[in-house]
């Protein structure tokens, strides 16, 4: 059985405590003053709403041995307990907020609503005050007593003198002090002594008192002087007032982040979809990742353009032939079963540019951004993402230069980028030798002059990411070049090099093809070259 509380920094709140039982969340402990049929009737309505999907039943298990004892039912075992109970606390009255009236008189003697960090520090400073002036009470009590035993210790060595002079003359007060040089209150204190303290154990006595105050009043000077000490003293006092009056804390203080709500986006469904986007600029979304999109029906005069595979719970992002990046909510697209819907209507696209690509992962994949004149970035995709239907500026083209469609990177750490001229030259360099960045143009990845890349008469065809255990397989209409790790070698130079030649009836390749962990299965004894198929 797990034991969980549940503690937020703010406010001051009081909440429950629950414990998990054979996968249940049972609550045996609610908040002052909520009744658990109110928490349950917070938490059905919410089933009934559909937004807590996670939940399927509710009991109340309370009796006289159990005063509170409710049961919430997750759907399955692989329900984030403590992300369902922070939205219950932050949706229901499982958590609780008091308020607490800080109005009260400052040192400044005005009264004021102060928040907790002034109320502590005035309250501490005004301890220190109370302490330190107590503790020069007791100094200037002790200094006193030390005068008078000092005066009565005089007395009583010279205890005839003293009593002669009490019996003869007529104001004994005024030659105790000229005959001893004591002070007014040491010849009034020998004045006011009894009979029965002139005995010889007396001086005794004296002695010892002076003795153990003379302690004390070095003990209270060193704390009077010291800050340190004094603090010390402030502190092991409050812990002994804890010790002597304090009960043991009900609620453990843990360190949780705030109680949350579930957004929409978590309450959805992660279910597989493809987005399909034609090249007349209707959008939809089919369920599953086996769907024929030549197949799908389209308007008269309009066909198949771009497609991607994703979740229903993640953001579609549209780069276009601009270089602008686009982002729509994939729930929120229509379903395939119709032809969709414009695409116009969800963003808005600068005159004369177009969609040329899809992307729809988890926002922390990582993607090569590159223009066909051989420049290019790595990004995580949700810095592609842009706040309104006006997109964001993402990727900066060169004079003349093409959007090309971003490449998955499976490691920005590790791993190859291949890049193929027109002209059938191919280069592979590090990944992690390339910049990750929001937006901008990129380095240059493979050497392309800058002029005949304006005038498309050389640029990048095709671009792929590879780790080491995969298999990279070339295509130039229905031939193939396949290249394993040791065959990719010979094309391995740095960042922004020329690249070398393909072999000749292999230089104008239509695309590159990665086969993930095929490139391990490839045999020792085969040939290093590439081999050249039909």
């Amino acid at each position: 059985m797990l034991s969980y509380t549940k503690r937020v920094k703010g406010r001051l709140k009081q909440e429950l405590r629950f414990t998990l039982e054979e996968g249940e969340v049972v609550v045996n402990e609610l908040p002052h003053q909520v009744s658990g049929s109110k928490i349950l009737e917070q938490i059905a309505a919410q089933m009934q709403a559909k937004k807590l999907p996670m939940v399927v039943d509710l009991r109340d298990e309370s009796d006289h041995e159990n005063s509170t004892r409710l049961v919430i039912v997750p759907k399955s075992n692989r329900v984030d307990i403590d992300a369902l109970m922070t939205h219950l606390f932050a949706t229901t009255d499982l958590e609780k907020s008091y308020r607490v009236n800080m109005n009260v008189i400052g040192l400044d003697g005005l009264p004021q609503v102060k928040p907790l960090k002034n109320f502590l520090s005035e309250w501490l400073r005004f301890r220190i005050d109370v302490v330190r002036r107590r503790l020069q009470f007791r100094l200037d009590k002790v200094m006193n007593r030390l005068h008078i035993l000092e005066g009565l210790l005089i007395a009583y060595l010279n205890i005839d003198e003293v009593i002669d002079i009490i019996r003869t003359e007529e104001k004994p007060k005024v030659e105790l002090m000229a005959r001893f040089g004591l002070s007014d209150m040491q010849a009034e204190s020998i004045l006011e002594l009894k009979l029965r303290h002139l005995a010889k154990l007396e001086e005794m006595r004296i002695k010892g008192e002076q003795d153990e105050l003379e302690k004390e009043r070095k003990q209270l000077e060193g704390l009077l002087s010291s800050d340190r000490k004094l603090k010390k003293l402030i502190t092991d006092e409050i812990q002994e007032a804890i010790d002597d009056f304090g009960d043991d804390r009900r609620t453990p203080i843990v360190a949780r982040k705030e109680a949350q709500a579930f957004s929409e986006e978590d309450l959805l469904s992660n279910d597989p979809i493809t987005v399909v986007l034609s090249k007349q600029g209707w959008i939809r979304a089919a369920k599953g990742h086996d769907i024929d999109v030549h197949g799908l029906s389209y308007k008269s005069g309009d066909e198949f353009l771009v497609s991607t595979k994703g979740r229903s719970n993640q953001t579609l992002v549209l780069l276009a032939s601009n270089g602008r990046t686009y982002s729509i909510k994939a729930h929120t697209l229509p379903s395939a079963r119709g032809q969709g819907e414009p695409i116009t209507g969800r963003i808005t696209l600068e005159k004369d540019a177009t969609i040329v690509s899809a992307v729809l992962d988890n926002e922390e994949a990582y993607y090569l951004v590159a223009s066909d004149a051989g420049y290019g970035f790595v990004a995580q995709l949700k810095e592609l993402y842009a706040k309104n239907k006006a997109g964001k500026a993402t990727l900066s083209l060169p004079r003349g230069a093409q959007v090309m469609a971003p490449v998955f990177v499976q490691n920005p750490e590790q791993g190859r980028v291949v890049a193929i001229s027109n002209e059938g030259r191919m280069l592979a360099f590090d990944v992690a030798s390339l910049p990750q960045m929001a937006k901008g143009k990129g380095n240059k990845m493979i050497s392309i002059p800058s002029a005949r890349a304006a005038d498309r008469e050389e640029l990048v065809v095709a671009l792929a990411c590879v780790q080491p255990d995969d298999l990279l397989l070339a295509h130039a209409g229905k031939r193939f070049i396949s290249f394993a790790a040791k065959e990719l070698e010979e094309y391995v130079g740095e960042r922004g090099r020329r690249g070398l030649k393909l072999p000749r009836g292999l230089q104008r390749i239509d695309s590159l093809e990665v086969k993930i962990g095929e490139g391990k299965l490839v045999k020792a004894e085969e040939p290093t070259t590439p081999s050249l198929l039909e």
